[in-house]
């Protein structure tokens, strides 16, 4: 049995028809054709799929669309608004730390989540936040110096020591 399930997505609002316990992950790759968030693992535990929810990050591979309803989803492709990239998807490219890319659009949504509760975000609190994205590539600490990068306003060096 379908439901029609109102929500706003990236700024928009949406209606998806589906069965109340399809996964947002599903709704939003098969429905929106928003194709950020990625089919990890299924259960929560990878962070490919991770999404802002009113302003919180949530898997959304385990997310069920009756939980979705009237709420607003931010994926990385809404971070941020018009034609420019978000400042921890510039400092991401800047720096070189994604790799093979499947694991970059959580980690970015993440990312983004955290530097807008605390802009001022050490690297302690960075490693933290980055703990349930996991990467096999291998690119943590170049994920991490990139993040430091982005939490600055205007120019901003990130000392060997920070990035180690």
């Amino acid at each position: 049995m379908t439901q029609a399930f109102e929500l706003t997505v990236n700024g928009r609002r949406v209606r998806i028809e589906t069965h109340p316990d399809t996964s947002l992950l599903h709704a939003l790759r098969n429905e929106l054709g928003l194709k950020g968030p990625r089919f990890g693992c299924g259960l929560g535990l990878c962070g490919a799929c991770f999404v802002q929810m009113d302003g919180k990050v949530v898997a959304s591979c385990d997310t069920p669309m009756w939980s979705a309803e009237g709420r607003t989803v931010v994926t990385v492709e809404g971070l941020e608004p018009g034609e420019g990239l978000h400042r921890v998807q510039q400092a991401l490219l800047d720096e070189q730390a994604a790799q093979c890319g499947f694991c970059v659009s959580g980690i970015i949504v993440n990312a983004a989540t955290l530097l807008d509760t605390n802009p001022d975000a050490d690297e302690e609190a960075i490693v933290e936040a980055l703990d349930r994205n996991l990467c096999r590539c291998g690119v943590q600490r170049r994920v991490v110096r990139a993040v430091m990068k982005a939490r600055c306003e205007g120019p901003c060096h990130v000392t060997p020591e920070d990035a180690s």
